[in-house]
């Protein structure tokens, strides 16, 4: 499970060092093999163990392709999907076309989500994350029964 905000620094490679604490879990699921991709709805990446990604990416080429949404989902997240493996030092390396959507710089923002992590250019984070703090949900739909249920 991953959780929390982690700040990092790009190489000049283009790599990015895993915190500690994530290394081991990401070796014993995957042996360090991992599938970063863009997010299809913010700037920025998702990067999942490969047995997670295998998860989501059979559940995404059931989908029937004949639905526009559908399909637009399925070629930004599986077209865009990349292997990646983390090296010895606990670095991975991120392409430069994925980097370059994310418009990231050398400080960076990993975000852990539960299976995945999100990956951030630390500017548009602290952005994003000042916009949704201060969002009061007023002009979003209802949030949905699974939400309303939570206590936290």
């Amino acid at each position: 499970m991953f959780r929390g905000v982690s700040s990092l620094n790009l190489d000049t490679k283009g790599r990015i060092g895993v915190p500690k604490k994530y290394r081991q879990e990401i070796d014993d699921a995957s042996s360090g093999q991992m599938i970063v991709t863009i997010d299809p709805n913010e700037k920025c990446l998702l990067l999942y163990t490969l047995p997670e990604w295998e998860i989501i990416e059979r559940k995404l080429s059931k989908l029937s392709s004949m639905k526009k949404q559908t399909r637009r989902l399925q070629r930004l997240l599986i077209g865009h999907a990349t292997d990646v493996d983390m090296d010895r030092q606990g670095r991975v390396l991120l392409p430069p076309p994925l980097r370059n959507f994310a418009g990231m710089d050398k400080p960076v923002v990993m975000v852990g989500m539960g299976n995945k992590f999100e990956l951030w250019d630390e500017t548009h984070w602290n952005e994003k994350r000042d916009i949704w703090i201060e969002e009061d949900g007023s002009d979003e739909d209802e949030p949905d029964e699974e939400v309303l249920s939570l206590s936290i």
